[in-house]
């Protein structure tokens, strides 16, 4: 009789613990937490992506290679682009006419519509020539949590897409100056090769002030995009953008107004195996060889 109750004690203990182990979450891999996601360089290599928490549009059309533009107007996603955990986004290439205007095709040229700021007191509206973008946004939202929170929250109280937005300060629609982000030595050049270097990598020593390449918005800090490390993303205007990886330190926050030569970080080895930074310049989303934007050493 003991040994009967002993049996029945054990196997419910052991299913007991199997049940436990079926109730757990599996293990996220993350550079910050389980909260935060890790993109690797081109890793979104696919047609669609769903929005995990800690996610920006920058981050994400950084990870893919892509124009934020692009993907915001994909998606109908309105200034100042808050995306959601869960929220399906499309990242195929599609072609836009704005103001009545075509959009010439070339060869190795992706279309690039402008976009405007809302003035003060106006309401903001998105508009898209395609209706299976409209289609697809639809169906992004049925999967969304009622209950979800932005996946990076850009303001505490988040309205309806058409809501009264005010006009933040405008960005240069060109780049009139750019500056070397820090003095060293280039130990690494620009390659246009689908796996080459998409920037230049500049020695230094650790605790080196990196600096703005040109004035701009900071839209990305942060380290979960694997293989940059610590990284600070300016956008200069529709057209451009520079990246800032490995930094020991960020210096700044994202939506921080900078101006060219301002400190953003300091130099280190996060994400690499030696003191450096890898600065990158894109235009349109792509990769451009920053050595032709800045002046001669």
């Amino acid at each position: 009789m003991r040994l009967v109750c002993f049996l029945s004690v054990c196997i419910t203990l052991m299913l007991s613990g199997c049940s436990f182990k079926a109730d757990r979450p599996a293990p996220v891999e993350s550079l910050n937490g389980p909260s935060t996601p890790s993109i690797s360089k081109g890793s979104i290599t696919g047609s669609r992506y769903v929005v995990k928490k800690g996610d920006t549009l920058y981050s994400i059309a950084w990870g893919s290679n892509k124009d934020f533009v692009d993907i915001a107007k994909s998606n109908r996603l309105p200034k100042p682009y808050t995306i959601y955990p869960g929220q399906v986004l499309s990242l195929s290439s599609k072609k836009y006419v704005t103001n009545s205007q075509s959009v010439k095709k070339t060869a190795n040229s992706t279309p690039f519509p402008s976009v405007k700021y809302a003035k003060s007191n106006e309401k903001q509206s998105v508009s898209v020539n395609s209706s299976s973008a409209a289609s697809q946004n639809e169906g992004s939202k049925k999967q969304l949590d009622p209950n979800s929170k932005p996946a990076y929250s850009v303001t505490s109280n988040q309205q309806d897409v058409n809501r009264v937005v005010h006009k933040p300060a405008e960005l240069p629609k060109k780049v009139s100056r750019w500056s070397w982000p820090v003095k060293g030595q280039v130990i690494g050049t620009f390659s246009a090769k689908e796996q080459g270097n998409k920037g230049i990598k500049i020695a230094g020593n650790r605790g080196d002030a990196i600096k703005a390449a040109a004035s701009g918005r900071v839209v990305y800090a942060g380290s979960a995009l694997r293989g940059y490390g610590n990284l600070v993303i300016i956008k200069h205007s529709d057209d451009y953008l520079s990246a800032y990886a490995h930094a020991d330190k960020i210096l700044v926050k994202e939506k921080q107004a900078v101006n060219v030569g301002q400190t953003v970080a300091t130099m280190g080895s996060t994400g690499t195996n030696r003191v450096m930074l890898h600065f990158e310049i894109r235009y349109h989303g792509k990769s451009v060889n920053p050595v032709k934007f800045l002046p001669k050493q």
